[in-house]
């Protein structure tokens, strides 16, 4: 269940941050909070490179991901958080594929998370 919190901080652009673990340690990468679509409760958005990011997950789907925005209302005022955990996966068919890259098309593939947890951290 995606929190009502987090879908809010999703209407407001922030940077989204996606970590992901490979042979060389840690790795990053960052979307736009506009780019993030909830399909039944997973995180869907697109990918342009993110190559590095797509080889780790082949060997190791577990990712973290933050994002926020500062024109939603945290616990102690402006700016909300949040940490999501959970797996990933690259999509280059198929009807999530389809969604993603009609509402952008330079996108060649779609990125989906399926949320083990989500935290709210600000």
């Amino acid at each position: 269940m995606i929190p009502e919190k987090l879908l809010e901080v999703l209407k407001n652009e922030g940077v989204v941050a996606i970590a992901t673990s490979g042979q060389d340690g840690p790795h990053l990468v960052n979307t736009w909070n506009s780019y993030v679509q909830v399909v039944d409760g997973r995180l869907v958005f697109p990918a342009g490179g993110m190559h590095k990011t797509e080889a780790n997950i082949a060997k190791n789907n577990k990712v973290l991901m933050t994002l926020g925005s500062r024109a939603v209302d945290g616990f102690r005022g402006p700016g909300a958080g949040f940490l999501v955990r959970g797996t990933a996966a690259f999509i280059k068919t198929g009807p999530i594929f389809d969604m993603i890259q009609k509402k952008f098309p330079w996108a060649r593939a779609a990125v989906e998370i399926s949320v083990a947890s989500i935290t709210q951290t600000l």
